[in-house]
């Protein structure tokens, strides 16, 4: 899964610039982004490619109320195109969410886990892959959502936890926001485990538990305590 994730630096990937101005920082960096905050999100509209903001948490535009009962931080890309509340969105409202790097958590011996950041190797920023939705269209209320996708973890994630985000390859990012590419198989075919050599983690203090802590230090490493797989 991904409930928690860092955005540092304006840098898009080295292998996809044409998105260019696209990936600048909006929000200031953050080392600690959680779920219902106002995040930066890549949409296609019209002619060309903008940086806009939603809340971290998707909203079915069906919804009657500005909330939802379930947790809608992530969607399963196993199912998300059949799925009643991501459906529409995977054909019509796909989106990138640039991030620096995401936390995942592991058992430790007696109570608690223990936090891993996990970043690409090269340090570029990477982008996952998302869904966008506007509640209330055309009023004075209408609210910009988004949900990032999942699949199953990859070898260096799979010791944490059996789910990962789904990382896009820079080269798939133009055509996972192509508007024209409707057909969800052809789709689903770029939301595949990212290959687990051209990442790593290591693990990081406590403090990144509290989602009111937010600074550099929370990614630093710590000695690498005994997990409990």
């Amino acid at each position: 899964m991904c409930g928690r994730f860092v955005r540092t630096t304006n840098r898009a990937p080295a292998a996809e610039r044409e998105l260019g101005q696209a990936f600048e920082l909006q929000n200031g960096p953050s080392y600690n982004v959680a779920p219902g905050e106002w995040i930066d999100i890549i949409t296609f509209a019209g002619s060309g490619y903008r940086n806009a903001k939603a809340r971290w948490g998707f909203l079915p535009a069906w919804s009657k109320e500005p909330r939802t009962p379930y947790s809608t931080i992530n969607a399963r890309s196993e199912s998300v195109a059949n799925s009643p509340a991501f459906r529409a969105a995977f054909r019509n409202r796909r989106c990138l969410v640039p991030a620096s790097g995401f936390y995942e958590w592991a058992r430790r011996p007696g109570s608690g886990r223990q936090p891993y950041y996990i970043r690409v190797t090269d340090d570029e920023d990477l982008a996952f892959a998302g869904l966008w939705e506007t509640w209330g269209a055309g009023g004075a209320d209408a609210l910009d959502t988004c949900t990032i996708l999942t699949t199953a973890a990859n070898a260096l994630v799979e010791p944490l936890h059996n789910r990962m985000p789904v990382i896009l390859d820079p080269s798939d990012y133009v055509r996972w926001l192509d508007p024209a590419l409707q057909d969800p198989a052809a789709i689903a075919m770029l939301l595949r485990p990212y290959p687990p050599e051209r990442m790593q983690k290591w693990p990081v203090g406590n403090a990144v538990n509290n989602t009111r802590n937010n600074h550099a230090g929370l990614i630093s490493p710590v000695d690498d305590p005994l997990i409990v797989y």
